[in-house]
């Protein structure tokens, strides 16, 4: 089995950090937001050893993440990520709302 090393883009970063700022303001429910950014975060570490399992995603509102995109959900958000060499790049961390097809 092959691990990954997990790298993320400082888009889904700061898709993290609105989110948990999203659930501690407009939502007033910090021990929510902690637990919601860590379930998200065991999530993507999980990927580390099943990053490849996860079918290729070809939707064209991905296309922008690059062709070998793969997405896995926590609830409502899709974490987009690619796998390249030894490394899973998490993109984006966004609602999953968010992709119709085009």
């Amino acid at each position: 089995m092959k691990n990954y090393e997990i790298v993320y883009s400082e888009k889904a970063i700061d898709d993290l950090n609105n989110l948990a700022n999203y659930i501690i303001y407009t939502c007033k429910a910090p021990i929510t937001s902690s637990l919601y950014a860590k379930n998200i975060i065991n999530t993507i570490n999980n990927l580390a050893y099943i990053a490849e399992s996860i079918p290729l995603y070809n939707r064209k509102s991905l296309l922008q993440y690059g062709n070998s995109v793969r997405r896995i959900n926590y609830k409502k958000m899709a974490i987009i990520y690619s796998v390249s060499g030894n490394f899973v790049i998490i993109q984006r961390i966004i609602p999953g709302a968010l992709f119709t097809e085009q």
